[in-house]
């Protein structure tokens, strides 16, 4: 029986995951509670917070786990840089000093941050931390693992077979030929942040038609095996980072769109720059679906796992639940980096003898909220505060009224999409409070859409598909029914698809709740949900973060466990 703490830090998003007795028990982004987005550092404040949650210190913990070799990574970094010389020579001083820097020396940094012997902190490979944090909180004893990021140590692409709390790795496809660097490149060249824009490309897909095949044959293709290759003319993440791309790719494809130019789909370029968003979408997929027919052809296996970042791509996921030939797919819903925390815990415990735990329930992991903290911050803010005997019926009350609630009930999520502890919510017919919701709140495009949370047993009155492993944490999408798309119009794209999360009781109770009050009300079983933050803000975790939210940002009420603030109330 072990207590194993796993970190994944030093790229992006860096997080915490505790494993107690073969139990997730606590698992946390960093961001949230530093408030830096995306933060990258090492999570020390994650870890001592899933520590005291579970009334543990670390001289408690039987093991500290890294997600990843940092020597295998630095030998990977330096045999690239000196390889490609001179191209590289202006990356090298930069790269250089960041591996040889922090990164290489992390597992002492962890040994001496959390005041654990240095014999008690192990590391694991990037990708089987990956496949790890999909298969062993999974519902499948045996599945074929497929793992697709930017790079590890050297794998970009990963297929497992894994069995019962054993992973065998089958093939590969290792940098700098890598899905992820190829999205990531084309979310730079469409002007968005590599690392953060990649679901705006995706949003953004739906307003383009993929007429830009012919030139994307040129960029990447599928061999013979069911792999790929990059055209490496192509990129820039042989020698420059931030960008991405390369100048063959404007050759290609047209000038870069300037960065922070405002959408406006009545201009030619826009339109261009949808079309390729488009294409690249579905030059994903066609890879992606190729790579899970080999994964099964290998494994033999009925159901597949996803990890990595782009196992976050909800779109392509439908499209391999429906035809790669599983019966089902399952990816947990911090797929990207953070993920690898969990997945690095996890096989620490396995290998100290414990079990694998059972199916992952819930995504609230995180820290609850302090309601007394709350009230008390209220009150010397002089803020309209009440506290109410039943939250969820002030909260259906709220949206049936067409008003935007801010949401913020029980542990926080992992992963970064909003699953009802830390949401707004919102009435799902009127497009205009997607309007609203964009432009005043969110200050985000006006081409990304918002998801829908259903109760799980209605999902098929206002969807095609019905629930599977993947819509309880909102990982893949749905078609909206034709004759519902009305009721529907704040949560259905452009393409008619949504982004839906199914919702149960034992799963998300607060969200749930909610639920069953509008439908007592005689509205739909279905609300608008996004997630409780600003632009550039990571999502809302304590007291502190709804508050302070409040008082930035244009919501009409603001629900904090059994507070109650309704502005003009």
């Amino acid at each position: 029986m072990a207590r194993v703490l796993g970190i994944s830090a030093h790229y992006h998003d860096a997080a915490a995951a505790l494993v107690v007795d073969g139990e997730v028990v606590a698992a946390i982004q960093e961001e949230r509670l530093s408030r830096i987005k995306n933060d990258p550092g090492l999570p020390l404040t994650a870890a001592f917070a899933c520590l005291q949650h579970a009334g543990l210190s670390p001289a408690d913990l039987d093991a500290v786990a890294f997600y990843e070799e940092p020597f295998a990574k630095l030998e990977r970094v330096l045999v690239h840089l000196l390889r490609h010389l001179p191209r590289t020579w202006r990356a090298f001083p930069r790269a250089l000093a960041g591996q040889l820097g922090s990164k290489i020396w992390v597992l002492d940094h962890l040994s001496e941050g959390l005041g654990v012997a240095r014999d008690r902190v192990v590391r694991f490979d990037h990708h089987r931390s990956h496949a790890a944090s999909a298969l062993l909180v999974s519902p499948y004893d045996h599945a074929a693992v497929l793992v697709v990021d930017g790079v590890g140590e050297a794998h970009a692409t990963t297929i497992w077979d894994g069995r019962g709390d054993d992973l065998r790795l089958l093939a590969s496809v290792d940098f700098p030929h890598s899905l992820g660097l190829l999205y990531a490149g084309l979310t730079a060249y469409l002007g968005f942040a590599v690392n953060e824009g990649e679901y705006k490309v995706m949003g953004l897909a739906a307003w383009g038609q993929p007429r830009l095949r012919e030139q994307f044959a040129r960029i990447v293709r599928l061999t013979g095996d069911g792999a790929y290759e990059l055209d490496l003319a192509c990129f820039a993440h042989m020698s420059d980072a931030d960008l991405g791309f390369g100048p063959a790719l404007e050759r290609l494809l047209g000038p870069r769109r300037p960065p922070g130019r405002p959408w406006d789909f009545e201009r030619e370029d826009d339109r261009h720059y949808a079309d390729v968003a488009a294409t690249l979408q579905a030059v994903l997929e066609d890879i992606l679906l190729a790579l899970a027919r080999k994964a099964r052809a290998l494994t033999g296996a009925d159901h597949l796992c996803l990890a990595g970042g782009v196992a976050l791509n909800a779109l392509a996921n439908a499209r391999l639940q429906a035809e790669a030939g599983f019966s089902r797919v399952f990816v947990q819903p911090a797929a990207g980096d953070a993920g690898g925390a969990l997945g690095a815990a996890l096989l620490a415990a396995r290998d100290r003898g414990d079990r694998r735990p059972g199916p992952l329930r819930s995504a609230a992991l995180g820290l609850p909220i302090d309601v007394d903290r709350a009230h008390a911050i209220a009150g010397e803010l002089g803020l309209p505060v009440r506290r109410v005997d039943d939250p969820a019926a002030h909260a259906a009350r709220l949206v049936a009224a067409g008003k935007i609630v801010a949401h913020a009930r029980g542990r926080f999520e992992w992963g970064p999409r909003a699953l009802g502890q830390r949401s707004l919510l919102a009435c799902p017919r009127d497009p205009a409070t997607r309007e609203r919701m964009n432009r005043l709140i969110k200050e985000r495009e006006p081409f990304r859409p918002f998801a829908p949370a259903v109760l799980f047993e209605r999902t098929g009155d206002f969807f095609a598909a019905g629930p599977d492993h993947m819509t309880p944490f909102m990982t893949t999408t749905a078609r909206v029914r034709d004759d519902v798309r009305e009721r529907l119009g704040a949560v259905t794209h452009r393409d008619g698809t949504a982004r839906l999360q199914t919702v149960e009781a034992a799963r998300a109770p607060e969200l749930h709740a909610v639920l069953t009050e509008l439908t007592a009300l005689g509205h739909d079983a279905v609300v608008l949900n996004t997630s409780l933050n600003g632009a550039g803000e990571p999502i809302v975790a304590g007291a502190e973060d709804a508050l302070a939210f409040w008082l930035r940002h244009g919501v009409d009420a603001l629900i904090v466990e059994d507070l109650l603030i309704e502005r003009n109330a």
